[in-house]
């Protein structure tokens, strides 16, 4: 039987007193909490699957509750996601949400999230994003290609990074309407992606993500991946997931 197999671990980081990532893996979610010992699912490909990384605004208010609110939404609806239509709605919808948790709540005002993923459909893949968290394409040889779009200004060159984020869900006093970034991919046999919080990809080069990828499989390239964060000084909070599509000629690598 085709499967999805998803290799995920959340971490608070070095620096951070809070894990303000959320994490979805169709109906698992992963809240505020972190561990360094990653954990695999294998589900059957029968039916929509959703995999998200939110990433709670740091600077502002109750990150943690707006990035736990838009990945328990999406996981609710995971398997009802059957396109690009129903899954631009599920994100706008989590925009109006966030807005709307923190409507009268002095303490929650300004919160939002970033948020990026994948839905994994009977024969093609959709991945989205607002803000700055990730997804990457995989190929067989480790090499990355970022397949979500940034939503932050150009950077000056020798910078690799900035903290400036032009659209999250939530995030300002007045509600603001997101655009979501959506792309379709056909899937084959052995598709592999990586999503990733900004916690991963500042302090840690693509191509050291890419020669862990090439060089272990899934559970301990996701522990290497949240190493290499780590030594890199950990400043923020860590999210991965790694998802590897299969048929029933491949072995999960696991």
């Amino acid at each position: 039987m085709a499967y999805i197999a998803v290799t995920a671990l959340s971490h608070v980081g070095l620096v951070r007193e809070h894990n303000e990532d959320s994490l979805a893996v169709g109906p698992w979610t992963l809240c505020g909490t972190a561990t360094d010992n990653p954990q695999t699912l294998l589900f059957p490909r029968v039916r929509p699957l959703v995999v998200a990384v939110a990433d709670g605004l740091g600077g502002q208010p109750a990150g943690e509750v707006a990035s736990e609110l838009v990945v328990r939404r999406l996981s609710a609806l995971g398997h009802a996601l059957d396109g690009e239509e129903a899954l631009r709605e599920a994100l706008e919808a989590g925009n109006r949400a966030v807005y709307a948790a923190a409507e009268g709540r002095p303490d929650l005002t300004g919160m939002g999230t970033t948020v990026a993923g994948v839905l994994v459909l009977a024969d093609s893949l959709l991945a989205f994003n607002v803000g700055d968290s990730r997804v990457f394409e995989v190929d067989p040889e480790g090499g990355l290609r970022q397949v979500s779009v940034d939503d932050s200004p150009p950077l000056p060159p020798g910078r690799r990074t900035t903290s400036v984020v032009t659209q999250t869900l939530g995030g300002s006093r007045a509600p603001s309407p997101v655009v979501p970034h959506l792309a379709a991919f056909p899937t084959g046999g052995a598709d592999r992606y990586l999503v990733c919080s900004d916690g991963l990809t500042d302090p840690v080069p693509e191509d050291v993500i890419g020669s862990v990828l090439r060089t272990a499989d899934d559970g301990r390239a996701a522990f290497e991946l949240w190493k290499a964060a780590i030594e890199a000084g950990g400043p923020d909070n860590i999210t991965l997931a790694l998802v590897r599509i299969g048929d029933d000629d491949t072995v999960v690598p696991v």
